[in-house]
């Protein structure tokens, strides 16, 4: 066995990590997610807590209208009750952030979160807002509307005071004043020297009967409808199955569902921009034409029809291609975000597992840790390892053919700076105050948590691309 000795000198010192590497994507999957290539469509729906968000409507604009789809939740959910243990306050708020993360894995979205504390049951939403600080609070939002892009914004409450919790009424309030503040600027023009200012569409309210205290006073017939009850042949299960799956992550507050099958009618009603008439995206161009590229449109419908369930590996040669059309687009955002969904669409039709784990969950400034890998290309498309990259250390020349099924490994020593800071959740690292987690850092608010404290980076030859992919330092352990 070969080794090769990396220095990363990066990161924080203590990590316990303990997931398992993303496995690759099913046949099945990667039909869809070449799908959702030729989708430019987004959609951010956003609410108070860990558990306000509708997982089904999530998983129906995700899986079967294949928008970029994301969860803002204003608060961690620090402030409720734990089932699983005694747990509470900051240490809730960073289980439900996994829990969170577990659903998202499931219903296919992404997951953001503002600086906003659950300080516990509010009353009215002017308390909320003075409690978060509402000027914060919206920066947050602008923030990542900014940052996301998203054509419709989806509240699950709304901005009329009474009738529910402070917090699920000042979430929506601030929807609609980010909805335009987003789009200003001279608002948070701090923000614009990392991204641009954004308009999204529209700011539905997704209601139901459950929202009012008599059924009668629930006004279907003047709401936008939608049947998001599909049933998705490729995946084998309806919206509402994957809904249940989803929400069922969040366990610490007792939420699993069994899941529904069946018409299932979501409502909406406008509360910025204009009604929309026959979908939510009504007036939104979601195909490549938005950014003048239609060409790149009609090579991934080639790739579609001619893609094989039982060898998806035959498509790699057209995916590449594509990949360099991706490359030459102008717009900024929709390269990005598109390079990001085709590399990973080539890597599963690899079947590629990279993995660099280490043998213990923590370790101290100025340890030296033991890291082992592991890469395998599991399809007969040739694919060249080059090298591994790490910041701040000199690049490991591998140049070795990842031949079919055949696993290269190694292990090395991972030396970690004696002046470098201990994990922790970044929105903990500074003294906090009872409605607002302090956050310096711009390009950290937001995320839903931190970056992994370590990670290799591996450098793939591909004919003459060249695909590198980020690989967490990984703790992991088999529980018997």
């Amino acid at each position: 066995m070969r080794k090769y000795v990396f220095l990363l000198l990066f990161g924080c010192s203590i990590f316990s990590i303990e997931a398992q590497p993303q496995q690759p994507a099913s046949a099945s999957e990667i039909y869809q997610k070449i799908k959702q290539l030729n989708v430019l469509g987004s959609a951010l729906y956003l609410a108070a807590h860990p558990d306000d968000e509708n997982t089904r409507l999530i998983a129906y604009l995700s899986n079967e209208q294949h928008y970029r789809t994301a969860y803002l939740s204003a608060t961690r959910g620090d402030g409720g009750q734990n089932l699983l243990g005694s747990e509470i306050r900051e240490k809730l708020g960073v289980i439900r952030t996994q829990e969170l993360l577990e659903a998202r894995k499931i219903d296919g979205a992404e997951q953001y979160f503002t600086r906003a504390n659950d300080f516990g049951f509010s009353k009215h939403p002017d308390e909320t807002l003075a409690i978060w600080g509402e000027d914060e609070i919206l920066s947050d939002m602008v923030w990542v509307i900014r940052k996301f892009q998203p054509d419709i914004i989806i509240t699950r409450f709304s901005p009329e005071p009474g009738g529910t919790h402070g917090h699920h009424t000042a979430s929506a309030i601030l929807a609609e004043k980010a909805f335009v503040a987003a789009a200003d600027k001279s608002q948070y023009p701090e923000q614009l020297q990392y991204v641009d200012v954004w308009q999204a569409k529209r700011v539905v309210w997704n209601t139901s009967s459950w929202f009012f205290e008599r059924e009668k006073d629930f006004d279907k017939e003047s709401l936008f409808q939608l049947d998001v009850g599909l049933y998705n042949q490729l995946k084998g299960v309806s919206y509402g199955e994957i809904a249940a799956k989803s929400r069922s992550m969040h366990k610490s507050q007792g939420f699993g569902a069994s899941g529904s099958r069946g018409e299932a009618i979501e409502y909406f009603q406008t509360l910025k921009g204009d009604e929309p008439k026959n979908h939510l995206m009504d007036g939104v161009e979601t195909s490549w034409s938005r950014i003048g590229e239609k060409a790149i449109e009609s090579s991934i419908r080639t790739v579609l029809e001619a893609y094989s369930m039982a060898s998806p590996e035959k498509s790699i040669d057209k995916l590449l291609a594509i990949r360099q059309q991706i490359q030459n687009i102008n717009n900024q955002h929709w390269r990005k975000v598109k390079m990001q969904a085709i590399d990973d669409i080539l890597l599963d039709c690899f079947g590629l597992y990279a993995a660099v784990n280490v043998e213990k969950e923590s370790a101290t400034p100025g340890e030296e840790v033991v890291v082992k890998y592991e890469i395998i290309n599991r399809s007969q498309y040739p694919v060249t390892l080059n090298r591994f990259i790490f910041k701040d250390h000199a690049d490991t020349i591998i140049s070795k053919t990842l031949e079919y099924n055949k696993k290269i490994t190694g292990e090395g020593i991972l030396s970690i700076s004696g002046d470098t800071g201990y994990s922790m959740p970044y929105w903990l690292r500074l003294d906090n105050g009872n409605g607002l987690y302090t956050v310096k850092d711009q390009l950290l608010r937001g995320l839903a948590q931190d970056e992994p404290a370590f990670v290799a980076i591996a450098e793939l030859l591909v004919q003459e691309d060249t695909i590198q992919i980020q690989i967490p330092v990984n703790y992991t352990t088999t529980h018997p």
